[in-house]
Protein backbone atom coordinates (compact mmCIF):
# COMPACT_ATOMS: atom_id res chain seq x y z
CA UNK A 1 0.00 0.00 0.00
CA UNK A 2 1.37 3.00 -1.28
CA UNK A 3 2.08 6.08 1.43
CA UNK A 4 -0.33 9.70 0.55
CA UNK A 5 0.72 12.36 2.56
CA UNK A 6 -1.12 15.02 -0.03
CA UNK A 7 -4.53 14.70 2.57
CA UNK A 8 -2.28 16.89 5.27
CA UNK A 9 -2.76 19.86 3.17
CA UNK A 10 -5.99 19.47 2.38
CA UNK A 11 -8.10 22.22 3.94
CA UNK A 12 -10.62 20.70 6.47
CA UNK A 13 -13.52 23.41 5.70
CA UNK A 14 -12.32 26.13 8.14
CA UNK A 15 -9.37 27.37 5.96
CA UNK A 16 -7.08 25.09 8.12
CA UNK A 17 -5.41 22.13 6.86
CA UNK A 18 -4.82 18.55 9.00
CA UNK A 19 -1.37 19.55 8.93
CA UNK A 20 -2.34 22.48 11.16
CA UNK A 21 -4.82 20.96 13.32
CA UNK A 22 -1.90 17.83 14.16
CA UNK A 23 0.27 21.12 14.98
CA UNK A 24 -2.23 22.54 17.45
CA UNK A 25 -2.65 19.14 18.24
CA UNK A 26 0.92 18.88 19.45
CA UNK A 27 0.70 22.37 20.83
CA UNK A 28 -2.05 21.05 23.36
CA UNK A 29 -0.49 18.04 23.86
CA UNK A 30 3.07 20.04 24.46
CA UNK A 31 0.87 22.63 26.69
CA UNK A 32 -0.47 19.51 29.50
CA UNK A 33 2.53 17.71 29.60
CA UNK A 34 4.60 20.96 30.83
CA UNK A 35 2.66 22.39 32.96
CA UNK A 36 1.78 19.02 34.50
CA UNK A 37 5.17 18.45 35.23
CA UNK A 38 5.92 21.53 36.67
CA UNK A 39 3.02 21.07 39.27
CA UNK A 40 3.83 17.36 39.56
CA UNK A 41 7.64 18.62 40.65
CA UNK A 42 6.59 21.61 43.17
CA UNK A 43 4.31 19.12 45.06
CA UNK A 44 6.48 15.79 44.48
CA UNK A 45 9.30 17.86 45.96
CA UNK A 46 7.48 19.09 48.73
CA UNK A 47 5.63 15.55 49.48
CA UNK A 48 8.89 13.71 48.92
CA UNK A 49 10.58 16.50 51.48
CA UNK A 50 7.45 15.48 54.05
CA UNK A 51 8.37 11.84 54.17
CA UNK A 52 11.57 12.61 55.44
CA UNK A 53 11.01 14.89 58.30
CA UNK A 54 11.73 13.66 61.75
CA UNK A 55 8.14 14.79 62.10
CA UNK A 56 5.37 11.68 62.70
CA UNK A 57 2.37 13.55 61.70
CA UNK A 58 4.80 14.84 58.13
CA UNK A 59 5.38 11.47 57.41
CA UNK A 60 2.27 10.52 57.60
CA UNK A 61 1.05 13.31 55.16
CA UNK A 62 3.54 12.51 52.43
CA UNK A 63 3.21 8.80 52.76
CA UNK A 64 -0.65 9.15 52.77
CA UNK A 65 -0.73 11.54 49.53
CA UNK A 66 1.56 9.29 47.35
CA UNK A 67 0.00 6.26 48.01
CA UNK A 68 -3.26 7.33 47.52
CA UNK A 69 -2.49 9.03 44.39
CA UNK A 70 -0.16 6.31 42.79
CA UNK A 71 -2.46 3.48 43.59
CA UNK A 72 -5.54 5.37 41.16
CA UNK A 73 -5.65 4.75 37.84
CA UNK A 74 -4.82 8.16 35.63
CA UNK A 75 -7.74 7.31 33.63
CA UNK A 76 -10.24 7.16 36.68
CA UNK A 77 -7.87 10.36 38.48
CA UNK A 78 -8.79 12.37 35.20
CA UNK A 79 -12.30 11.19 35.01
CA UNK A 80 -12.44 12.63 38.86
CA UNK A 81 -11.11 16.12 38.35
CA UNK A 82 -13.04 16.41 35.25
CA UNK A 83 -16.79 15.31 36.41
CA UNK A 84 -16.77 14.78 40.01
CA UNK A 85 -14.93 17.42 41.72
CA UNK A 86 -16.70 20.51 39.84
CA UNK A 87 -19.89 19.09 40.81
CA UNK A 88 -18.38 18.91 44.53
CA UNK A 89 -16.85 22.19 44.79
CA UNK A 90 -19.17 24.77 42.58
CA UNK A 91 -16.00 27.24 42.44
CA UNK A 92 -13.93 24.55 40.17
CA UNK A 93 -17.00 24.76 37.12
CA UNK A 94 -15.11 27.91 36.48
CA UNK A 95 -11.69 25.58 35.28
CA UNK A 96 -11.27 24.83 32.32
CA UNK A 97 -11.53 21.23 31.26
CA UNK A 98 -7.59 21.77 30.08
CA UNK A 99 -6.80 23.06 33.71
CA UNK A 100 -8.30 20.10 35.69
CA UNK A 101 -6.69 17.71 33.41
CA UNK A 102 -3.45 19.47 34.62
CA UNK A 103 -4.55 18.73 37.75
CA UNK A 104 -5.34 15.40 38.06
CA UNK A 105 -1.51 14.67 35.25
CA UNK A 106 -0.05 16.51 37.96
CA UNK A 107 -1.00 15.33 41.00
CA UNK A 108 -0.79 11.76 39.60
CA UNK A 109 2.85 12.04 38.86
CA UNK A 110 3.52 14.11 41.61
CA UNK A 111 2.96 10.57 44.05
CA UNK A 112 6.02 9.26 41.89
CA UNK A 113 8.50 12.14 41.93
CA UNK A 114 7.71 12.70 45.75
CA UNK A 115 9.50 8.54 46.05
CA UNK A 116 11.90 9.80 43.81
CA UNK A 117 13.18 12.96 46.22
CA UNK A 118 12.05 10.58 49.65
CA UNK A 119 14.54 8.49 48.05
CA UNK A 120 17.63 10.86 46.66
CA UNK A 121 17.32 13.04 50.22
CA UNK A 122 17.41 9.13 51.88
CA UNK A 123 20.75 8.48 49.62
CA UNK A 124 22.86 11.54 50.50
CA UNK A 125 25.31 11.14 53.50
CA UNK A 126 23.96 12.21 57.09
CA UNK A 127 26.88 14.40 57.80
CA UNK A 128 24.94 16.61 54.65
CA UNK A 129 22.27 17.78 57.09
CA UNK A 130 24.45 17.72 60.78
CA UNK A 131 26.32 20.07 59.10
CA UNK A 132 23.97 22.22 57.88
CA UNK A 133 22.39 22.49 61.69
CA UNK A 134 26.42 23.05 62.57
CA UNK A 135 26.52 26.17 60.62
CA UNK A 136 22.83 27.29 62.32
CA UNK A 137 20.71 26.71 59.79
CA UNK A 138 17.39 26.08 60.28
CA UNK A 139 15.80 22.38 59.37
CA UNK A 140 14.20 24.26 56.29
CA UNK A 141 17.12 26.51 55.58
CA UNK A 142 18.89 22.86 55.84
CA UNK A 143 16.59 21.40 52.87
CA UNK A 144 16.62 24.53 50.84
CA UNK A 145 20.48 25.32 50.68
CA UNK A 146 21.94 22.17 51.70
CA UNK A 147 19.48 18.64 50.91
CA UNK A 148 17.16 19.43 48.37
CA UNK A 149 19.98 20.95 45.48
CA UNK A 150 21.98 17.70 45.83
CA UNK A 151 19.48 15.16 46.07
CA UNK A 152 17.64 16.70 42.85
CA UNK A 153 21.55 15.81 41.53
CA UNK A 154 20.88 12.22 42.39
CA UNK A 155 17.31 11.94 41.26
CA UNK A 156 17.99 13.48 37.85
CA UNK A 157 18.13 10.53 35.56
CA UNK A 158 14.58 8.98 37.02
CA UNK A 159 13.50 12.25 36.50
CA UNK A 160 14.85 12.58 33.20
CA UNK A 161 12.31 9.25 32.47
CA UNK A 162 9.16 10.92 34.05
CA UNK A 163 8.88 13.82 32.29
CA UNK A 164 9.32 11.69 29.36
CA UNK A 165 6.36 9.59 31.05
CA UNK A 166 4.25 12.65 32.00
CA UNK A 167 3.96 13.14 27.41
CA UNK A 168 3.16 10.06 27.19
CA UNK A 169 0.65 10.25 29.63
CA UNK A 170 -0.98 13.03 28.31
CA UNK A 171 -2.89 10.95 25.57
CA UNK A 172 -5.53 10.11 28.47
CA UNK A 173 -6.66 13.35 28.06
CA UNK A 174 -8.11 12.51 25.09
CA UNK A 175 -11.11 11.11 26.94
CA UNK A 176 -12.27 14.13 28.41
CA UNK A 177 -12.27 15.47 25.03
CA UNK A 178 -8.85 18.09 25.01
CA UNK A 179 -7.74 18.53 21.50
CA UNK A 180 -4.22 16.66 21.59
CA UNK A 181 -2.53 14.65 19.53
CA UNK A 182 -4.07 11.13 20.69
CA UNK A 183 -7.10 12.68 19.73
CA UNK A 184 -6.15 14.01 16.61
CA UNK A 185 -5.24 10.98 15.60
CA UNK A 186 -8.78 9.22 16.04
CA UNK A 187 -10.37 12.17 14.98
CA UNK A 188 -8.35 12.35 11.19
CA UNK A 189 -7.86 8.57 10.84
CA UNK A 190 -11.85 8.76 10.81
CA UNK A 191 -12.32 11.55 8.64
CA UNK A 192 -9.51 10.44 6.12
CA UNK A 193 -9.51 6.65 6.17
CA UNK A 194 -5.46 7.19 6.19
CA UNK A 195 -4.35 5.11 9.64
CA UNK A 196 -1.11 4.51 8.31
CA UNK A 197 0.03 7.94 7.64
CA UNK A 198 -2.04 9.35 10.66
CA UNK A 199 -0.46 7.21 13.05
CA UNK A 200 3.33 7.43 11.55
CA UNK A 201 3.29 11.38 12.05
CA UNK A 202 1.76 11.79 15.56
CA UNK A 203 4.39 8.87 16.69
CA UNK A 204 7.09 11.12 14.89
CA UNK A 205 6.06 13.95 17.26
CA UNK A 206 6.28 11.96 20.10
CA UNK A 207 9.37 10.78 19.10
CA UNK A 208 10.71 14.24 18.94
CA UNK A 209 9.17 15.63 22.29
CA UNK A 210 10.66 12.98 24.10
CA UNK A 211 13.62 13.38 22.36
CA UNK A 212 13.98 16.99 22.97
CA UNK A 213 13.16 16.29 26.66
CA UNK A 214 15.83 13.88 26.76
CA UNK A 215 18.54 16.61 25.58
CA UNK A 216 17.32 19.34 28.25
CA UNK A 217 17.47 17.31 30.82
CA UNK A 218 20.49 15.81 29.71
CA UNK A 219 22.07 19.10 29.20
CA UNK A 220 20.96 19.76 32.63
CA UNK A 221 22.32 17.08 34.71
CA UNK A 222 25.65 17.73 33.06
CA UNK A 223 25.63 21.36 34.17
CA UNK A 224 24.43 20.69 37.66
CA UNK A 225 26.59 17.45 38.01
CA UNK A 226 29.37 17.78 40.62
CA UNK A 227 32.69 15.32 39.65
CA UNK A 228 33.11 13.03 41.87
CA UNK A 229 29.53 13.00 44.08
CA UNK A 230 27.14 11.96 41.09
CA UNK A 231 27.80 10.06 37.77
CA UNK A 232 30.37 8.54 35.74
CA UNK A 233 33.31 10.03 37.97
CA UNK A 234 31.92 8.00 41.34
CA UNK A 235 32.65 4.86 39.92
CA UNK A 236 35.98 6.13 37.96
CA UNK A 237 39.33 5.37 38.92
CA UNK A 238 40.31 9.22 39.53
Amino acid sequence: MALNWEFFTEDIGDGTTYLDWMLTAWGWTAAVSGLSLLVALAIGALVGTLRTLPSKPAQWVGTAWTELFRNIPLLVQIFVWYHVIPALIPAMRALPGFVLVVFGLGFFTSARISEQVRSGIQALPRGQGMAGKALGLTTAQTYRYVILPMAFRIILPPLTSESMGIVKNSAAAFAVSISELTMFSMQATEETSRPIEVYLAVTGLYVVTAGAIYFVMSFIERRVRIPGFVGPAMSGGH
